[in-house]
């Protein structure tokens, strides 16, 4: 067992209280956006061994076998597959899609070829994998439920959400939504948006806004009332950003809002952004964005409409189901083998440990309580709340135990893990 040392990222739109809250330290003032547990080279994680500290990437390199075992460097490569984050949104991030692998391989393989430096503002894969990702809510005292935008509402919705507004400047775009068939009309209407003249834009924008606004305060009349409830955080996002054709594009997607423990799988292709709120990210190792906009990063409009999907989808809130045959854990169920996210609530009224199999390299975060990890030595090593540990790939028999250590209060462990036989 490995305790991990790691970094937070100090992104702009990052929260300034969510997570010194969670990690017990002081407010510094500035946005603290993400924090990073893994071995990606960008921010890789610190243990400490014989040797004293070493980065977690750079341990792994030194014996892949050894800390992931061979089935995981077998099937993914000699490298951790997963990047465990706590993200804590302040303000929106960018609207968003990530690219599949196939679409990630020939985009990084093209740039290479073209000599596009790596660091370069305009360049969009900085990597040759794909970035499916998994967000799960956590408590938020702040801002409450974890709220975001996820994948294309149904055309003949949205058209009637912009008729309802009264702004000319959408016409065009209520009549795309309900003239085309599905596919065309989210590509058309998507394809409007972002090109766009800016000279038009921020008149556009405070408009909607406004009318948006104007909405929100009555009754819902024609809308759903889920689609009537999101209205003020549309709103929001047009007056946090009045210049950017973003504001528009985002009313063509669900609007979720997630209560702690509930969560979204985002796979590739399917545009979406991040509002508000803090919660547990496990994703792909990569860093391969298109942005779609809000935000003043590049956005490559051609790419971005090759790589998306142009199809409605439901968000499909995802909650934590048991485990068979496991000692208390609850999984979020995803397609995905990169990764796999799970948790263990230990109840204080249970004062027995569970078992957590360690055939797989694995990250555990504990996020509320105190946990007691032991392992087949009887080494333990005690969690707090925003801490977390490394545990490489061991044999069959050698289970870790886990054990709340909270008087009279619950403790909660992620488990970030891949998704081999467990």
């Amino acid at each position: 067992m490995d305790r991990l040392s790691n970094t937070i990222r100090p992104y702009a739109w990052g929260s300034r209280t969510a997570l010194p809250a969670l990690l017990g330290t002081p407010a510094t003032g500035e946005p603290q956006a993400e924090l990073w547990m893994g071995a990606h080279p960008g921010a890789p994680s610190t243990v400490a061994r014989e040797r004293g500290p070493q980065t977690l990437d750079a341990v792994i390199a030194a014996d892949p076998e050894g800390e992931l075992g061979s089935a995981v460097v077998e099937r993914f490569g000699p490298t951790l597959p997963f990047l465990l984050k706590v993200l804590a949104a302040g303000e929106p991030l960018s609207l968003q899609v990530h690219p599949d692998l196939e679409q990630a391989k020939a985009g990084f393989a093209d740039e290479e070829r073209r000599g596009v430096p790596i660091d370069a503002p305009y360049r969009n894969y900085k990597d040759a994998n794909h970035k499916p990702e998994l967000i799960c809510a956590l408590d938020d005292a702040d801002a409450g439920a974890f709220e975001g935008l996820c994948g294309f509402r149904a055309p003949h919705e949205t058209a009637r959400l912009l008729e309802s507004l009264a702004v000319p400047a959408l016409a065009q775009l209520v009549e795309v939504l309900r003239s085309k068939p599905e596919e065309e009309a989210l590509r058309e209407a998507l394809t409007l948006v972002l090109t766009t003249d800016p000279a038009r834009v921020r008149e556009t924008v405070a408009d909607t806004a406004a009318a948006l606004e104007r909405a929100a305060a009555d009754r819902p009349g024609d809308l759903s009332a889920e689609i009537h409830s999101a209205l003020a955080s549309y709103a929001a996002l047009g007056r946090a950003f009045p210049d950017d054709p973003g504001a528009i594009a985002a009313l063509l997607l669900n609007h979720v809002r997630l209560q702690p423990g509930e969560a979204l799988y985002l796979g590739a292709g399917i545009p979406h952004a991040y509002l508000s709120g803090i919660g547990v990210e496990l994703m792909a190792n990569s860093d391969n964005v298109l942005r779609c906009g809000l935000t003043p990063k590049h956005v490559d409009v051609p790419e971005l409409l090759r790589i998306v999907h142009f199809r409605s989808t439901d968000p499909g809130v995802l909650r934590p189901v048991p485990v068979p045959d496991s000692d208390g854990e609850e999984l979020y169920p995803t397609p995905i083998d990169e990764f796999r996210l799970s948790r263990y609530l230990l109840d204080p009224a249970d004062a027995g440990s569970h078992r957590i199999p360690t055939r797989t390299p694995q990250i555990l975060l504990c996020t509320e309580g105190t946990a007691v990890l032991t392992d087949a030595d009887g080494s333990s090593l005690t969690l707090r709340r925003g801490e977390s540990a490394f545990i490489p790939a061991h044999g069959r028999g050698t289970d870790l135990l886990v054990t709340g250590a909270s008087a009279g209060a619950r403790s909660t462990v992620f488990r970030a893990t891949v998704s081999l036989t467990q």
